[in-house]
């Protein structure tokens, strides 16, 4: 079984990069913008771990 204890850590960091890079958006925009982006560059987001999803998120405001 998946430690539970790495669901609070992710949307935690997801909160502060929320907050810091788009707090004007909505959360379906958040997601449907940075989903999109790992689409677009060859990457399923089904399959990464927490951690990667956290990466991408941040490369997403970091690469604007």
């Amino acid at each position: 079984m998946r430690n539970p204890d790495r669901i609070n850590k992710f949307c935690n960091e997801l909160a502060d990069i929320w907050k810091t890079n788009a707090c004007d958006w909505r959360f379906g925009q958040l997601m449907s913008n940075v989903l999109s982006e790992m689409q677009y560059e060859g990457i399923d987001p089904f399959f990464p771990e927490e951690d990667k999803m956290i990466e991408y998120l941040k490369k997403f405001f970091t690469d604007k």
